[in-house]
């Protein structure tokens, strides 16, 4: 019986929870609560110091119903309730209800509190808090820790905090409350909440705490007041519940097809922790600045608070106002448009999101003109920026924008995007210098916002190359002031720990692998000066590959082209699993097999004497390699400890969420597939997908950003609960709190450290570093450790520089930096001056070495695409189908590819342009002849010199018609 009862009241508490969870203050129950162990009590503490209340009121409620139950548990939990001073909680749970009216009611003065926070928080706190406590809605322990709080962080965050105390009181509290603020002379604050324009009456009367408010003394009772009310749950609606430790960036991000939603729901008010109003200071102020917060401190959310002041003070001053946000990502875009811009700024001002997926930007600047807040991907500014510096149409300038806010700004510098738009910035700022000695008018620039976790040390040894490479991006960003959090601020150290492995005592697959590529070297008459499998061997094979191609030696080429792939199979047998190597390289053989096989029976496509040794060296070996690579016995240490590391995050915690980052897309598949085939992890409910890169350098297809906004999107509300990513995820993108992240032999530089280890935000985050033969990471580690540490003393360092000497050092870099840039545009457009005639550049098959045709047989299309439409060149080549390569894009499509005759040497793809096919070819697949000087590293086509002719649709459609028509003639 005493069992039926106790799962009633546990179905109680659950059907109660989502009230619960708003109207527990924690700190205030916890230690009343006899039957929970000290140790989980602690936990809880630090959930409600992190999380917020809401988070950590979640925590206590399942540790109240978590089984066996003590004797008396229910009545004891509603005791801890009351004597806690959460009356409204303790009568819920004894069914103690307010009448539906007076819940809403309740509802809406909370929500109405949350929407003024801004303008409550300029209260005289230490007033308003003895007259609250006067009036009961203020027990003595939490009168006590408001002071502490106005002490410790000063008035603006005691109000907040008092905020959040009164709100969980029984209904009648507002009543109360508006009392308090006649009484404290407020009356600013008393019309803002009742919506009057006249100072209160003292002849009103408060409600006493308990009793339910009466509609003339409600929230939204006064008709001159329009009042928004968020139909979401309280724990998603406001911010009174969260704790004053907890980051303002920390709500749930929008999944991806959410902006409608976003936009139909209420805006949301932007309130500022302490740390980030003061890094936002200087900016308020019109001040161009560098935002350092780490990972998870809501830069963002600053950036959008900057922008709503920036817009408003120029609204209010009838200036011109127009904000651009800049990213480096697709999906940054609509992250930020989603998540943070569109949510705060909807009902004032437009916002708008424009990038490479966008079909907008083809109107980019109409775009601009029309809306308030414009983001986008760099390069769609930069190109629009030129239009207008070109004369090309009407474009963009800077002029145009009053405010520039430059996401992940540690990339000015160099030649990224970034620095490229900043460069113009620079540029005109100096003219304007000069045209101000001239008494001449200045073209207004905007201001420069710049946000980042991590600017680096750029590869500096010392302290004084890390200052060096830090004030040249500021310089580059124009920023007066670099602006951080303490130090002393910054959340605990992660766990960090680094785990390290044996080598196999036994490698046969390995051995095997090594005794093939020995063959290789010896009849290729190759000898190796560094160990197979290093990214030192695979660079000296791309090399060779390299030379043999511009020395027309076919059988080093394709030699080394072989070692590349047993290279790579070597890493991966270091890496995942043997099976992985085996199948890559079977997969590679079988498609090299399919190269030779012609679509048409009649036509034989040729296969070399090194071709045939290498097929054979293959086929010779493969069957003691599949049976090797099926021995689990021989398998690599560092799975088996990846192995081990996953199965303990996932039993030692009661929600894991982690995120393992790979060094390859091969990699990452292979480790997803390894992971979701293992049942021991299928047992533990381990959920796990890849997300990996959008661009097409690599063999392996590419994720589009659809594709990785939906593996984040299930991350996210947990259907995946293991990430396996490239470095794609490192920076940027807000992925939702993890409590793991596993860099699985890959460490690049201390920027991607310090994004990867922000990666995992939850309390009690660990940082694993798992070794992986030949990867040398945990040296790399160790090295980027101290530059972490060079670059925050270097950031000191530069913050303690006097005003005028700091800008003495920037003006320095800013001369510099226009200097060097006005040699790389002069070497650039005699670079660009393409005057060597197509006819003296040849082009030859790169696996054949077969003449194929010359610059002046090459058209151009739309300015982008390499065609040869002559009849000579259709005679070389043979087509196949290519299913993965299905893309349409405005007038031409490809689904096909071409390859040489002779060899099978892919060249290019088939092209169907506005219903003619073209072949287009991609000049890395080509050994470029130019004056007799032979090119073999070309991979782009603007390093060939040469201005081809553009395309004449109409000329080659009749051509086309008129050799039909003679065919037919011939057929008559």
């Amino acid at each position: 019986m005493e069992s039926e009862t106790d799962e009633m009241r546990e179905c109680l508490i659950d059907c109660l929870r989502p009230r619960l969870k708003e109207l527990i203050v924690v700190d205030r129950v916890l230690d009343l609560i006899h039957f929970i162990e000290n140790e989980q009590k602690e936990r809880i503490r630090q959930k409600a110091r992190n999380d917020g209340d809401i988070s950590a009121a979640d925590s206590l409620i399942n540790a109240v119903v978590h089984k066996p139950h003590t004797p008396g548990w229910f009545a004891a939990f509603v005791d801890a309730l009351n004597r806690g001073g959460c009356k409204f909680a303790a009568d819920y749970m004894q069914l103690n209800l307010p009448t539906p009216e007076a819940e809403a009611e309740n509802e809406n003065c909370v929500r109405l509190i949350h929407l003024l926070i801004p303008s409550l928080a300029d209260m005289v706190t230490e007033e308003v808090c003895t007259h609250c406590f006067s009036k009961k809605l203020l027990t003595e322990d939490e009168r006590d820790r408001i002071t502490a709080e106005i002490g410790n962080r000063g008035r603006r965050s005691g109000a907040r905090e008092l905020l959040r105390r009164i709100v969980k009181c029984p209904p009648g509290w507002y009543s109360t409350f508006l009392q308090v603020l006649k009484d404290t002379e407020h009356h600013v604050l008393y019309n803002e909440l009742t919506g009057s324009d006249k100072k209160p009456s003292l002849k009103d009367k408060p409600i006493a705490t308990g009793e339910s408010p009466t509609s003339a003394e409600s929230c939204d009772g006064t008709e001159s007041m329009e009042i928004t009310v968020n139909e979401q749950p309280m724990d998603q609606a406001t911010d009174l519940n969260a704790s004053s430790e907890l980051p303002s960036n920390s709500e749930p991000s929008q999944p991806d097809g959410s902006a409608l939603e976003v936009a139909r729901s209420p805006e949301k008010e932007i309130t500022l922790r302490d740390y980030q109003m003061e890094v936002a200071g200087p900016a308020l102020e019109g001040k161009n600045i560098i935002v350092c917060l780490p990972t998870g401190s809501g830069k963002t959310r600053v950036a959008v608070y900057i922008t709503k002041e920036h817009l408003d003070r120029r609204k209010a001053e009838g200036k011109p106002r127009k904000v651009i946000v800049l990213v480096n990502k697709v999906p940054l875009v609509e992250q930020h448009y989603s998540a943070e811009f569109l949510p705060f700024l909807k009902n004032k001002y437009k916002v708008e999101r424009v990038s490479g997926d966008s079909q907008l930007k083809i109107s980019f600047t109409e775009i601009v003109k029309k809306n308030d807040i414009i983001i986008c991907t760099a390069q769609i500014l930069e190109n629009y920026l030129e239009r207008a510096n070109s004369g090309e149409d009407e474009g963009v300038n800077l002029s145009d924008l009053t405010l520039i806010i430059i996401d992940e700004c540690h990339h000015t510098q160099k030649g990224g995007v970034y620095n490229h738009i900043m460069m113009r910035y620079l540029k005109q700022k100096h003219k304007n210098k000069r045209l101000i000695k001239e008494q001449k008018e200045p073209v207004p620039l905007p201001q420069i916002l710049g946000l980042t976790a991590s600017p680096g040390v750029g590869g500096a040894t010392k302290m004084e190359k890390a200052e060096e490479h830090i004030l040249r991006i500021c310089a580059n960003l124009d920023a007066s002031r670099i602006m951080t959090r303490s130090q002393e601020e910054f959340k605990k150290e992660q766990r960090k720990i680094i785990v390290s492995v044996e080598d196999r005592r036994e490698d046969p697959f390995g051995d095997v692998i090594k005794k093939i590529m020995t063959a290789i070297h010896n009849h290729a008459e190759l000898t190796p000066t560094c160990d197979l499998g290093s990214q030192n061997y695979e660079q000296w094979v791309v090399q060779k590959e390299r030379q043999a191609a511009k020395d027309e030696n076919q059988k080093v080429r394709v030699c080394a082209e072989h070692l590349r792939q047993y290279s790579e199979s070597l890493n991966l047998s270091n890496t995942i699993r043997m099976q992985d190597a085996f199948s890559f390289l079977n997969k590679y053989y079988n498609e090299e097999m399919k190269k030779k096989t012609a679509p048409e029976e009649e036509h034989k496509i040729q296969i070399t004497d090194t071709e045939r040794f290498l097929f054979n060296l293959f086929e010779d070996n493969k069957k003691e390699l599949e049976t090797l690579a099926k021995n689990p016995e021989y398998e690599n240490d560092s799975l088996s400890k990846l192995r081990t590391k996953i199965l303990h995050e996932f039993s030692s915690r009661d929600e894991a969420r982690g995120i393992i980052f790979i060094k390859t897309r091969r990699s990452a598949i292979a480790l997803n597939q390894w992971i979701q085939e293992n049942p021991k992890f299928a047992d533990i409910e381990v959920k796990s997908a890849y997300v990996i890169g959008g661009g097409d350098q690599s063999v392996v297809k590419p994720m589009t950003s659809a594709e990785q906004k939906d593996v984040l999107k299930k991350f996210g509300n947990g259907q995946v609960n293991l990430l396996i990513a490239t470095t794609v995820a490192e920076e940027g993108l807000d992925i939702p709190a993890c409590n793991f992240v596993i860099r699985y032999g890959l460490v690049t530089n201390e920027i991607a450290m310090i994004q990867a280890q922000g990666r995992g935000r939850a309390e009690d985050s660990s940082y694993t570093l798992v070794e992986v033969k030949n990867s040398g990471v945990a040296e790399k580690e160790c090295v980027n450790e101290y530059r972490k540490k060079m670059m925050n003393k270097a950031i000191q360092k530069i913050k303690s520089l006097n005003q005028a000497a700091y800008e003495k050092r920037i003006t320095e870099f800013q001369i510099q930096a226009i200097m060097e840039e006005k040699v790389r545009m002069t070497k650039k457009k005699q670079k660009d001056i393409k005057n060597e005639s197509p006819s003296n550049v040849k082009f030859s098959c790169r696996s054949c070495s077969e003449p194929i045709c010359t610059g002046d047989d090459i058209q151009i299309i739309e300015n982008m695409h390499r065609v040869n439409v002559t009849p000579q060149f259709r005679k070389l080549y043979i087509q196949r189908e290519n299913t993965t390569l299905q893309e349409r894009l405005l007038d031409y499509e490809t689904n096909g590819f071409i390859a040489c005759k002779n060899c099978g040497q892919r060249w290019g793809s088939m092209m169907m342009y506005k219903g003619i096919e073209c072949p287009c070819l991609d000049v890395k697949n080509f050994v470029v002849n130019l004056n007799g000087k032979k090119i073999s590293k070309c991979t782009k086509w603007n390093e060939v010199p040469i201005k081809f002719s553009a395309f004449d649709y109409a000329e080659h459609a009749i051509n086309m018609t008129m050799s039909d028509n003679s065919d037919d003639d011939e057929t008559m």
